[in-house]
């Protein structure tokens, strides 16, 4: 029987969120790759854990699963105690992070979505990629004169917001202009967990 979280993850999806929280709290945690045809590296069918295809999954030592970025993310801080990462439950600095981690979820991880699909012909793209750099335009002002969303301490919905802007360049999208979501993309790709996590799923040397 398993004694640690497993997390299931693709490289460099938004299970990347969670693998950086896995990190940051010191939670004993293993990880199961799952590839795009959504096989397992162990050899399992992914909809077999996960009906829904997508990761994150993490799976408890009693076999319990767990679904959705957002909530995996409050699971895990909560089960460490990590009160940075996600405060207390009633307390206004946690609502502040779910609200950050909520336009994450809805606002900016589902507008990239189609700006990956070959099927989404270039006219449309180009559409879609306007309105979403609007949106980036906005949260660069959000981030001015502060470390993180929130202020100075790095929250959950920090690590989420991370692997959501790293996707920018895979779909052409330029983040030059915006120096202060740069300052923020700089500032986390430092902290020792994150660039751990990233090593573990390849994506730095």
């Amino acid at each position: 029987m398993q004694t640690s979280i497993k997390l299931y993850y693709a490289p460099g999806a938004c299970s990347l969120a969670t693998h950086i929280l896995l990190r940051e709290t010191g939670t004993p945690f293993t990880l199961e790759k799952v590839d795009t045809s959504k096989h397992t590296t162990s050899g399992g069918d992914f909809y077999a854990i996960s009906p829904k295809g997508q990761v994150p999954v993490i799976e408890l030592p009693d076999g319990t699963r767990i679904t959705e970025g957002p909530v995996v993310a409050q699971y895990v801080a909560d089960r460490a105690g990590a009160h940075t990462l996600m405060p207390p439950a009633g307390s206004l600095e946690r609502y502040r992070v779910m609200e950050w981690q909520n336009y994450v979820t809805a606002e900016l991880h589902k507008s990239f979505t189609p700006l990956f699909h070959s099927d989404v012909d270039a006219t449309a793209k180009k559409a879609l990629a306007a309105v979403l750099y609007k949106k980036l335009v906005w949260l660069d002002g959000q981030l001015a004169g502060k470390s993180y969303l929130t202020g100075d301490d790095f929250t959950a919905a920090d690590a989420y917001l991370f692997v959501v802007l790293g996707w920018a360049k895979f779909v052409q999208i330029d983040l030059v202009e915006l120096q202060h979501i740069g300052s923020f993309m700089a500032r986390v790709a430092a902290r020792p967990e994150v660039r751990a996590a990233m090593q573990a799923e390849g994506l730095v040397g």
